[in-house]
């Protein structure tokens, strides 16, 4: 695990709490405004930020956010503005970790070793690729644990004790629990069945089990933070960010406020529910 994302962790279980992450795609709507959403996101309650790498095909995402990509697309977002994007926000926040989601197209195409180079330079401190199974690690999971950027996996419902030491064997930074079967913000979790899961997920690892798809709401929340260490909330987002776009597709004086508004209720309701420190 990176300092910062072990730092973080750190701080949330001394207060208590799950660690609110919150995924949000660059360039969505716009560069510019992609940016002052990413610098607002800390001070409205997010602990953790995963900025997704727009790409053509995302195959593991639902429509909201399959949408903001192709919105990122349409006005330029390019996986080198990305990383500018990383490297502004790091001006102002050096404590506030940033995990980079996608797809391993863009980052093959970029080339594996100048992209590694570049995310630790821009102050990345890990890596969601959704495409690299563990039989792929000498692709990218082991040259991104050599350069110092965790390499953080999915766990799914049919992930079983068979399967996840092998799931588990280079993760790093944490475990990220897919709650449901499916693509992005396609359902909702049942909560007993994600406790249960993360209960066995952490018979095997000693990282936090972070669990996300499908959380909406901060009753939702508040339910998955009674077992996780962490809730990520991703299409939620990405959609207030679509209803607050005028006629035209373009970002509107209300965007950032939109969505850091729902951020701010999603971290109440993640910190209404005190954990064992």
């Amino acid at each position: 695990m990176t300092r910062r994302l072990c730092a973080r962790f750190d701080e949330c279980r001394a207060a208590q709490r799950a660690a609110l992450v919150t995924f949000v795609t660059a360039g969505d709507p716009d560069h510019a405004t992609s940016l002052a959403l990413v610098k607002a996101l800390p001070e409205a309650g997010a602990d953790v930020i995963e900025l997704g790498m727009p790409f053509t095909d995302p195959m593991a995402d639902g429509p909201a956010i399959q949408a903001s990509g192709l919105r990122a697309l349409k006005k330029g977002e390019t996986l080198d503005r990305t990383l500018a994007l990383v490297r502004e926000f790091r001006k102002q926040d050096r404590a506030t970790p940033i995990i980079l989601m996608g797809y391993y197209n863009p980052i093959f195409i970029h080339g594996v070793g100048r992209f590694l180079d570049e995310a630790k330079a821009a102050g990345v401190d890990g890596l969601i690729v959704v495409d690299l199974p563990p039989e792929e690690d000498d692709e990218l999971c082991l040259p991104a644990l050599k350069a110092g950027l965790a390499f953080i996996r999915l766990a799914t419902p049919t992930t079983d004790d068979k399967r996840l030491p092998k799931v588990l064997g280079n993760t790093a930074g944490f475990v990220y629990y897919v709650s449901i079967t499916g693509i992005t913000g396609a359902a909702t979790p049942d909560f007993g069945a994600v406790a249960a899961a993360v209960s066995r997920i952490k018979r095997h690892t000693r990282l936090p089990v972070a669990v996300g798809f499908g959380v909406k709401t901060p009753e939702h929340a508040a339910e998955v933070a009674k077992a996780a260490d962490a809730v990520v909330i991703g299409s939620s987002l990405v959609e207030a960010v679509r209803t607050s776009l005028d006629a035209q597709g373009n970002a509107t004086p209300g965007t950032v406020g939109a969505v850091t508004s729902l951020v701010r209720n999603l971290a109440k309701g993640v910190a209404s529910v005190r954990k064992a420190a």
